[in-house]
């Protein structure tokens, strides 16, 4: 890569006080003790995401946690999905399309995204546990749709089976990190040009 593809992106609300910087072409190393997003199972998840995507990721984020957890897991895929457009630029030469399969044990999820500039969320995962520990597993797919609304992507997310909902969980955004990495891939014979017949993305 001749250029670095990263950002850093601060924003601040009544609700949470996030900072978070992003490097694309990393190794995916560079994130422990890193991530806290002021709750023990996300850290987990996006410690994850970092490693199986190979980004370097760092979160900070002072949320209202006394309140529930909402506002920060909603306003960390906020903050991502902004670093994730801003790191892109204008888009040329990326590979746009991902789609990548994870098992976890019983666990599997896909994940088939397109980075269009249409956001677009489609999500389809039962769990059998509400809760996982004191992380609210609907609060993975409000994660998403900020992501999705924020980056300018269509994101379907799949688990096609899973018991365990750590494992499911875990799955999922293991697969969203693969398909996200090949959709921001350099592809080599498309150097120079933005993928899409409207010149735009």
């Amino acid at each position: 890569m001749t250029t670095t593809r990263k950002s850093a992106i601060s924003r601040a609300t009544k609700e949470t006080d996030i900072r978070l910087v992003l490097e694309i072409d990393g190794d995916g190393s560079d994130c422990s003790g890193k991530i806290k997003s002021g709750d023990g199972f996300m850290d987990h998840m996006l410690t994850l995401f970092a490693r199986h995507g190979l980004f370097d990721l760092s979160v900070d984020c002072k949320g209202d946690t006394h309140v529930d957890f909402h506002h920060s897991a909603e306003d960390i895929g906020i903050c991502l999905g902004m670093a994730f457009r801003q790191a892109l630029g204008d888009f040329t030469g990326i590979k746009r399309y991902g789609t990548a399969f994870a098992p976890m044990d019983e666990s599997l999820a896909r994940v088939c995204l397109d980075i269009s500039g249409r956001p677009n969320l489609i999500y389809s995962v039962p769990l059998t546990d509400r809760k996982i520990n004191n992380f609210e597993c609907d609060l993975a797919e409000d994660f998403f749709k900020a992501f999705c609304d924020h980056s300018g992507a269509t994101v379907h997310v799949d688990l096609i089976r899973g018991r365990n909902s750590h494992h499911s969980l875990e799955a999922v955004f293991k697969a969203f990190a693969r398909a996200l990495s090949d959709a921001c891939a350099i592809n080599e014979r498309a150097a120079g040009l933005v993928p899409s017949t409207k010149g735009v993305i």
